[in-house]
């Protein structure tokens, strides 16, 4: 089920859906909308593209050049007026990079995630000192204030509350390479803390954590990848990269990755036996 609050950033992505299926069944090219409109062609791409926002005049242009009836102009404004409104994460985009500000609004209304993670715990199941300590990891290579990691974990904490106890939680599948355990941030005592953590998120009803052993066969030589499923929407893969992070939706290589993260998912233990395997890393980190 979608969060009870839309995601804003979601109904903008659907409006453009819904601008651009209404020119294509019109045999429009973004070109020739463009004329009719007496706008520039990036303006329709953009606007198409959820880049550009719209502004009401803009929507009403769009629909009367697509002789569109009453009911469709009344969803299509219904989507904009949804759009308009901020999100949660929208208080923290000064600390945060654009393309992940846009991700966060997708997962607000996420259905289903499935997350494959070789370096780190993901965000959602970090404790507060080990999220700080990954955040204060990246300053090797970026220049992040003492506000700005502040600002970063506040997000990160936030974003737990919202996303993994609100009322109609996604559910959420994560693989964890178990050298994810064992690479250390912070002191031992950190550590210890985050895989107690994991172990309790684990055993909430619609979390999945499994781990991939050292000694198993690697099925797929992929990066981390958190592909979102939508119950209304095309599903999106979110790849995070060293100074930029990336989008994927074009349906051939979701269903790339929905079948890599099952070929992961097929060689990782189960979780019953992940948690005995993670309940031995609280073991190991004590020492």
């Amino acid at each position: 089920m979608p969060s009870q609050q839309s995601s804003p950033t979601v109904r903008r992505l659907r409006l453009g859906q819904e601008l651009r299926l209404l020119r294509e069944r019109r045999k429009f090219t973004g070109a020739k909308a463009a004329r009719e409109l007496g706008w520039s062609p990036s303006k329709v791409s953009r606007i198409e593209a959820a880049k550009t926002m719209p502004s009401a005049d803009d929507v009403k242009s769009m629909a009367e050049l697509y002789r569109v009836d009453q009911a469709k102009f009344e969803e299509l404004f219904a989507l904009l007026r949804d759009a308009e409104q901020r999100g949660w994460w929208e208080d923290y985009e000064d600390a945060l990079p654009e393309e992940y500000t846009r991700f966060l609004g997708l997962e607000a209304e996420a259905s289903h995630q499935r997350n494959w993670e070789p370096q780190a715990v993901p965000g959602l199941l970090q404790t507060e000192d080990y999220a700080r300590e990954v955040i204060l990891a990246t300053r090797g290579i970026a220049r992040i204030t003492h506000s700005g990691v502040r600002s970063r974990v506040e997000a990160r904490l936030d974003r737990q509350r919202r996303v993994l106890h609100r009322p109609d939680p996604c559910r959420m599948h994560v693989v964890l390479d178990e050298a994810a355990l064992m690479r250390r941030f912070g002191e031992a005592t950190v550590m210890r803390e985050q895989m107690e953590h994991l172990l309790e998120l684990s055993m909430l009803s619609h979390v999945s954590v499994q781990v991939l052993p050292l000694d198993s066969l690697h099925p797929v030589n992929t990066g981390a990848f958190i592909h979102l499923q939508f119950p209304a929407f095309d599903d999106v893969v979110y790849l995070e990269q060293l100074y930029s992070a990336r989008f994927v939706d074009d349906l051939e290589y979701v269903a790339g990755y929905e079948t890599a993260f099952d070929h992961i998912r097929s060689e990782a233990l189960d979780e019953g036996e992940s948690r005995v395997l993670i309940q031995r890393k609280v073991m190991f980190w004590r020492r």
